[in-house]
Formats: C-alpha cells, sequence, structure tokens
C-alpha cells in the first residue's frame, strides 16, 4: 500500500521528468548561474535569487556579468522562462533549492558561514512539505546537519522537521558539491559526475532524479557528511600536490634545474603520476580555502591536520618568494624595490577568467606597496579593481604602451592574449612566475 509520502515523492518525481518542478538556486556567482543555465537548457522553469540588485537588473534584462557567461546564453534561458529576484518570498513557489553561496575564510583563517547562515533563515520561513533543500557551497564536513538542517527547522512557520526515514513527512535536505572549474572547456558540465548526500534515503532519491536530469552520472554517498568530506579531499589533493611542486620549484632552481622540463617528463609516464605546476600561490574558491575548512573541523575531534596544514603553508608563502625573486632580479640593475616602478600582468587567479578570488595577484600587490614600490596593473578582464572582502586596490587598468618604463614587469597570470615575445622585448625586467616566457630566451627573464 502507498503512504501519503510515498506518493509526494513519487508526484515529485513526476514533476522532475515532465520538466514541471520548479527550480529555485540561490546565489547567481560563479557556480549558481551556471547552474541555472544547465538547468534552464533542460527545459526547466530556473529562478535565481540574489542579494544584490545589479545581478539580479543585469539577468533580467538579458545580460552577464560574468565573462565565460555570453549574454545570448542568459537571452536563451529567458526564453525557457528563467528569470532572477532578490525577493526570497518567492522560494514558497519552488520545488526545489539549492543554495551555491560563497564559504570564505576570515580574517583568521577560520571558515565564514555567514553566507550560508543568512541564506538558511532567509528561506526557511517560505519551505513547505516535501521541499528538496541542497546545500552546494563548499564547507566543512558536519555543516549540513549541524547548522543547515537545525536553522531550517527552528525557522519555518510550520513546524517542519527533515523526513530523515522513507515513509516520514517533512522536508528533505541534501549535500552535494558543486565542481567548477572555471576557464575548462575540456569537460561538457553535464559529463561531470555530481555526487549527493541526503539526510535520508527519500532525500538522496530526490536530489539523485534532480541531478540526474542534468547530469549523466550522479554517485550517491552514504551522507551529507560523505559529500562534504569529498570535496574537500578533492581540493586538497590539489593543494597538497600543488605545494610540493612549488617546493620542489625553490629547489630546483638552487640546483640550475628546470622545474618545468622535470614535470614534463615526468608526465611521460603512463602511471602513477599525475602532473601539477608550480606558480606564485594558490587562487580560487576552494583550493585556498579548503585545507583551513578541515584543519578547522578536525581541531573539534583533537586531532591536527599536519601534513595538510604544511602544503598550506608552503602555498601561502609562495607570493614571498615572488617578491624575493623580484628584489634579487632588480638587484642585478641596482635598485631596490622602494621606489621602483612595478607592472603586474594578470589580476585573475588563473589565465584566461574574470574571477579574482584569493588572487595570489592581490597579495602580491599588496606586498609590493607595503615595501614602498609604484605598482600597476594589467589585466584585460579587470577596467578596475575596488574593495574585496581582504583587500583595497582602488586602482585602474594600465595599458602595455611603454614597457620600458618599468623597472620590472611581473607575469603573475599567464592570459592567453598576452605577447610574450613582445613583452620580453620591450620589458627593462621580466619575472615570470608561470613560465609564461617558455621557449623565449633572454638576459631580461627571470622565472621563478
Amino acid at each position: 500500500m502507498t503512504t501519503a509520502t510515498e506518493g509526494r515523492i513519487a508526484a515529485i518525481h513526476q514533476k522532475l521528468e515532465k520538466r514541471e518542478a520548479r527550480i529555485g538556486i540561490v546565489g547567481m556567482g560563479y557556480v549558481g548561474l551556471p547552474l541555472a543555465l544547465l538547468f534552464s537548457g533542460e527545459k526547466f522553469r530556473v529562478t535565481g535569487f540574489d542579494i544584490a540588485p545589479d545581478k539580479v537588473e543585469t539577468l533580467n534584462r538579458g545580460g552577464s556579468y560574468i565573462v565565460r557567461i555570453l549574454p545570448s546564453m542568459i537571452q536563451e534561458a529567458r526564453k525557457a522562462g528563467f528569470r532572477a529576484t532578490a525577493d526570497y518570498s518567492e522560494i514558497a513557489q519552488m520545488d526545489a533549492v539549492i543554495i551555491c553561496v560563497p564559504t570564505p575564510l576570515n580574517e583568521y583563517h577560520e571558515p565564514d558561514l555567514s553566507y550560508v547562515t543568512g541564506t538558511v533563515k532567509a528561506i526557511a520561513p517560505h519551505i513547505h512539505e516535501g521541499h528538496l533543500i541542497i546545500l552546494e557551497s563548499t564547507t566543512y564536513p558536519g555543516t549540513t546537519e549541524e547548522l543547515v538542517v537545525p536553522l531550517l527547522e527552528a525557522g519555518n512557520a510550520g513546524g517542519l522537521k527533515v523526513a530523515r526515514t522513507r515513509d516520514a513527512q517533512g522536508i528533505h535536505v541534501a549535500f552535494s558539491p558543486e565542481r567548477e572549474d572555471p576557464g575548462n572547456d575540456s569537460v561538457a558540465r553535464h559529463d561531470i559526475p555530481k555526487v549527493v548526500g541526503g539526510c535520508g534515503p527519500a532525500a538522496d532519491e530526490l536530489a539523485g532524479a534532480l541531478y540526474g536530469a542534468i547530469f549523466r552520472r550522479v554517485v550517491p554517498v552514504s551522507s551529507p557528511s560523505a559529500a562534504e568530506m569529498t570535496k574537500l579531499l578533492e581540493n586538497i589533493y590539489r593543494c597538497v600536490n600543488i605545494a610540493l611542486v612549488n617546493e620542489l620549484k625553490q629547489l630546483c632552481m638552487r640546483m640550475g634545474i628546470d622545474i618545468h622540463e622535470v614535470i614534463d617528463a615526468a608526465k611521460t609516464k603512463p602511471f602513477g603520476f599525475q602532473a601539477f605546476y608550480p606558480g606564485p600561490g594558490l587562487g580560487g574558491h576552494c583550493i585556498p580555502i579548503d585545507p583551513f575548512y578541515l584543519s578547522w573541523k578536525a581541531k573539534q575531534f583533537d586531532f591536527r591536520t599536519r601534513f595538510i596544514e604544511l602544503a598550506g603553508e608552503v602555498n601561502m608563502g609562495m607570493p614571498y618568494f615572488v617578491i624575493d625573486q623580484l628584489a634579487e632580479g632588480l638587484n642585478r640593475h641596482r635598485k631596490a624595490i622602494n621606489g621602483s616602478r612595478i607592472l603586474v600582468l594578470g589580476l585573475a587567479y588563473k589565465r584566461d577568467i574574470d574571477d579574482l578570488r584569493e588572487s595570489p595577484s592581490l597579495t602580491i600587490i599588496e606586498l609590493l606597496r607595503e615595501k614602498g614600490a609604484d605598482v600597476a596593473y594589467n589585466d584585460p578582464y579587470f577596467p578596475s579593481v575596488g574593495r574585496g572582502r581582504h583587500y583595497a586596490l582602488n586602482m585602474t587598468n594600465t595599458s602595455l604602451d611603454h614597457l620600458g618604463q618599468y623597472d620590472a614587469v611581473m607575469i603573475v597570470t599567464d592570459h592567453s592574449s598576452y605577447d610574450y615575445k613582445s613583452i620580453v622585448e620591450q620589458s627593462v625586467l621580466v619575472i615570470d612566475t608561470r613560465n609564461a616566457t617558455k621557449g623565449i630566451q633572454s638576459p631580461k627573464i627571470v622565472r621563478c
């Protein structure tokens, strides 16, 4: 005999299959907006929620504020019913709500879950029986169960609880880590497997069905905590290996060995090796942050993640290492950093994207200013840069004319639009932190 709860679950399945389910996505940033377009491309009616009025206005007129997302993509989604709003009361009209808000670190490198907390409190009064709520924001294991669930249960007017058994009534909650990789066009988004961990079998089933409508493969795990830990493992794996090559790069420089030549040779091995590359530091929302999330949580279990913390220290030290190499390069010209004119090429945390989050360029500019340098920047994706959570640059983009006027040009982000041969020819000194000048021979280049 079919219970009322099973009937509701079946009804949601049917709405998903018929593309009648209403999807709400909170946070129209680098994760939420691409996800909204994926659902819209599969003929779902999607509503994007964001507290930023300028983002809402831009999307509703068919514009875009992310370089890799063309206005034509937004306009196509608009034809399929996509719209944006800052009115959280519209959550009540949704069948599923996916939370994609930032989870940065505070000034003490501790988790800042204020965006998650604020979002959950804002949507809780508008949730209803059978609602599916999914958190995608990167966080520490336990966040969904320990933070999101209590806030949802305490904040809704109907006294609804999370349905932890298949025949229980209430709301369904799950965690599914985002796997966005800005600038990576080699793998289509719907080909990236989606990990899902629900608070109970019904949440597992419904979240799997929801994501199964847009992703080719859904990977269920036993709990939200397992899904949260999966995300951390993926990014800490990268963090640790990048720290390894960053440290080896410093050793190779002392030994007169080209680390990039070594990596290129090592990656010809068809098993047991994956290539990672050194740089001026880590950027983006995940790799620089995830180790600190896990280390912070581990302390609650009287456990210290020494290996992971060491990798974080190595990577955090790279901007300082780059500054030291600049100082050595300037010293050859009988100059000090204090008073020198320095042009930083590239602000984004990696090539060909318009994303500043945790970019090492920001740290490098601040360090240069502290040492008395006159700093300018060039980046085709940022006409100007003002104030952020951890920086206050207040700078405007500088042209690449008259590069000879600078005492040093620092390649911090290797955008593909730069003509590196021309840059070297026109510059007095080039500090290359990305191996962008590979194949160019010149005494002007300091590779670090």
